[in-house]
């Protein structure tokens, strides 16, 4: 069943396609002050963002499990994540688990500091959680992400086009 009714999408900002996906999943992240590294997704279908209530989701073709391996944790995602975003937080989120000892624990909320103290703090259902440093989930400069991309689009466009001799 999918979290995502289609009432929704009727306000929302809605991106298909797993390149302009990526890129917006990182700007979004950047843009409320969270590290661009957070969602490794692979496949982004479709993502979605509701400005006036915070509400995302993004759907993947299949659940990917990433090893963030500063700190040497795996992360489950699901195919369809779920949650509202604001400055510095993520709250009510679904489709992601982190692996503790043997068990998969669910995550619900993520937040940094404010003022910052370089920590990014997990948090689960139950009320417990976890920090780590924020460096373990950056990702190169979003603008780097984003003229690499376009440098890629470019010689893709090369590639394809005509020969002309000179």
């Amino acid at each position: 069943m999918a979290l995502v009714r289609e009432e929704i999408k009727a306000n929302a900002e809605v991106y298909h396609g797993d390149e302009i996906c990526q890129e917006k999943s990182k700007l979004l992240l950047t843009e409320v002050g969270l590290p661009n590294g957070l969602l490794p997704l692979q496949d982004i279908e479709e993502c979605g963002y509701v400005r006036e209530t915070g509400f995302v989701w993004l759907k993947q073709k299949k659940k990917t499990i990433h090893k963030f391996e500063k700190i040497g944790k795996l992360v489950s995602y699901e195919p369809e994540i779920t949650a509202y975003v604001e400055q510095n937080k993520i709250k009510k989120l679904t489709g992601v688990k982190t692996k503790e000892l043997l068990l998969w624990i669910t995550l619900s909320d993520i937040y940094v500091d404010d003022p910052p103290t370089g920590k990014i703090t997990f948090k689960t259902p139950a009320g417990l959680f976890r920090s780590f440093p924020v460096s373990a989930f950056v990702l190169e400069d979003v603008k780097d992400v984003k003229k690499a991309m376009d440098v890629k689009k470019a010689e893709e466009e090369a590639g394809s086009g005509e020969v002309k001799e000179v």
